[in-house]
């Protein structure tokens, strides 16, 4: 036993609680708090930029990229009424019936003069050449009219689509060929299909000269912008990152929470700022639509058509940036209701509330859960949480997601988080009937008036 007066001597350290002790400074030091904040939020910030950019990705290969999905993008357009009047518009100049009226009045005049009728009547004839014109091309008009309204011109619509896919796809890296072709900034559609149909519908009506029409190579703009070189660039770079920016994204912003201090508040505003990237995108595709339809080149001869063939392509765009602000919207408030504010926690009582409620009034009517409702009651957390999972991952296995599609998975998970809610509360009335306290007590004490003699 040392005296008062000796030295005394230090304990000797436990292993590995210097090192601890170290990491832990260092943790809670303000400069590695700074850099740990700096870093969340920078990748943050990047998250939030990039997943605008990742719906653009999955635009390109998923639309413009896809067969399947391209031709029944384009296949409703054959019904629209702007692009049916272009098609007429664009097959009579294709068809281009060139009778010589002028030469036919003549030789009949003549013919006429040589067998006694006056000259002035024989002019009478030749001035007739404007109305025999005007008379074959409102045939023409006709005839296309007709077809382009039938079920044949769809038919004709879907498979040059279909053919000239490829063509698109090499358009978006600088090459096109076929039925879809792409000169100076213009991406058109080889018509001649279409002509051809004309044509022997012309002749089959008695109009024999559609007969000696050539060969015709006719195209119809779908679109055209002086741009285009840098949206192939932008198209094949899209190409290159492939689906693997979105999981790229959300990794990069799973990983910034995780790095947050307020990891909650940061999921929050992580979901509002990308909702918020996808909602400026969204702005500047109108704006951009306005821009490209107030400077339609002459190549465009029909803006209705122009204004029907971009809303169409893009209507997969625009569906996928309103599901994202859905999203984000979604998950913002999410994470605030879970929160320590006076509102969220008001939510939550008052959901427990009602759960203790129902879990009374089922027992008393002998409706219980048992052991279920019990070990509900014990895991809450994780089973909240694995439900929670399988919705997320059900959205991420979704084929293309729509906000009805987010409405309705919050909707089961509303249910779902409902549904284990009810099973602890009852498990939680089943442990105070057994312990003889609590809702569970209360439960099997009898309602009505005490025995005789009691």
């Amino acid at each position: 036993m040392s005296s008062p007066n000796e030295p005394s001597v230090p304990e000797p350290p436990r292993p590995g609680s210097a090192a601890r002790e170290a990491n832990g400074a260092a943790r809670g030091s303000p400069a590695g708090r700074i850099v740990q904040s700096t870093v969340s939020a920078i990748v943050l910030v990047l998250t939030c930029i990039l997943v605008p950019v990742s719906v653009l990705t999955v635009w390109v290969h998923d639309v413009v990229l896809d067969t399947d999905r391209y031709v029944a993008t384009m296949a409703p357009l054959a019904k629209n009424e702007a692009v049916q009047d272009a098609a007429v518009h664009r097959a009579t100049e294709a068809v281009a019936v060139r009778v010589d009226a002028r030469a036919v009045t003549d030789d009949v005049a003549d013919w006429l003069e040589s067998q006694g009728l006056p000259p002035r009547a024989a002019d009478a004839v030749r001035g007739l050449a404007p109305q025999v014109d005007s008379a074959i091309d409102g045939a023409v008009t006709k005839v296309a009219t007709r077809f382009v309204e039938s079920d044949q011109f769809a038919d004709v619509w879907t498979g040059a689509n279909r053919v000239g896919h490829a063509a698109v796809v090499h358009a978006l890296t600088g090459q096109g060929r076929g039925a879809v072709g792409v000169s100076d900034g213009t991406i058109t559609l080889n018509i001649g299909t279409l002509v051809e149909q004309i044509k022997e519908a012309l002749v089959n009506a008695g109009l024999s000269p559609a007969s000696k029409i050539p060969e015709v190579d006719k195209q119809m703009v779908l679109f055209h912008s002086e741009e285009l070189g840098k949206i192939r660039n932008a198209a094949r770079l899209l190409d290159v990152l492939g689906i693997w920016l979105p999981v790229f994204t959300v990794l990069l912003g799973a990983g910034g929470v995780l790095l947050a201090r307020h990891r909650r508040r940061a999921l929050a505003w992580t979901a509002l700022g990308a909702a918020f990237a996808c909602l400026v995108v969204a702005i500047g595709l109108v704006v951009g639509r306005r821009y490209y339809l107030d400077h339609l080149p002459a190549q465009v001869q029909s803006p209705a058509a122009a204004a029907a063939i971009f809303d169409t392509i893009v209507r997969f765009l625009r569906v996928s940036l309103r599901t994202t602000i859905a999203l984000g919207v979604v998950v913002a408030l999410g994470a605030y209701l879970i929160g320590p504010g006076r509102l969220p926690q008001a939510v939550r009582a008052g959901s427990d509330r009602t759960a203790d409620s129902a879990a009374v009034w089922a027992d008393r009517h002998r409706i219980r859960t048992g052991r279920a409702g019990t070990w509900v009651e014990t895991n809450r957390r994780w089973v909240t949480l694995g439900a929670m999972l399988v919705v997320v991952l059900v959205f991420a296995l979704w084929n293309h997601p729509t906000v009805l599609t987010i409405l309705l998975l919050v909707l089961i998970l509303l249910g779902l988080l409902a549904l284990i809610a009810l099973f602890a509360a009852s498990g939680r009335v089943n442990g105070g009937r057994e312990t003889g306290t609590g809702a569970g007590a209360a439960a099997d004490r009898p309602t009505g008036p005490p025995p005789p003699g009691g």
